[in-house]
């Protein structure tokens, strides 16, 4: 691995650092520690960089996304023996205020959805994620290396989790 960047890696990591970013949005709440995961998947993209092989039928988002994804989870494993940070919701409702500003729903639906979202498993959010990118179920399929079936499965016991979690009690 050389010590400086492609051209290619460089071009790859602006092109797809908003699919970084709201990886990491996802999976940490604070400031800091987004961008201390943003680092930390830069540079195992890099790392693999040299051993990515582009596929005539695999697209360069999906590698980006397994690795993002394999990153962060990892990440989120090991900050789980970490205390509990105070204020998610604050910090939801800030960040998708700003977020969302274009989008259809008032910025506390966003917010409760988003609470919502940081309550599932790890794995869970990557389905949310995925399906929030509007990634077809193929693709999800092989970001997550399972079958299409699986994600339909999958996706749909999200979808009721998420619902029981946003039903007023």
């Amino acid at each position: 691995m050389s010590a400086v960047p492609s051209a290619d890696f460089l071009a790859a990591l602006h092109e797809y650092q908003p699919l970084v970013r709201r990886v990491c949005r996802l999976y940490c709440q604070d400031a800091d520690d987004r961008q201390d995961l943003f680092q930390e998947i830069v540079l195992q993209l890099w790392r693999a960089w040299p051993r990515y092989v582009p596929q005539p039928d695999a697209k360069l988002s999906t590698w980006l996304y397994r690795i993002a994804l394999n990153v962060a989870i990892s990440n989120l494993r090991q900050r789980t023996r970490r205390p509990a940070v105070v204020g998610l919701e604050d910090d939801a409702a800030r960040y998708l205020a700003q977020a969302t500003e274009t989008s259809a729903y008032e910025p506390e639906e966003m917010a409760a959805l988003y609470v919502a979202i940081n309550r599932l498993s790890d794995v869970d959010k990557a389905f949310v994620l995925l399906y929030l990118e509007d990634r077809p179920y193929d693709e999800m399929a092989d970001i997550l290396g399972i079958t299409q079936n699986n994600v339909r499965v999958k996706m749909h016991r999200v979808q009721e989790k998420l619902r029981k979690l946003l039903v007023p009690h």
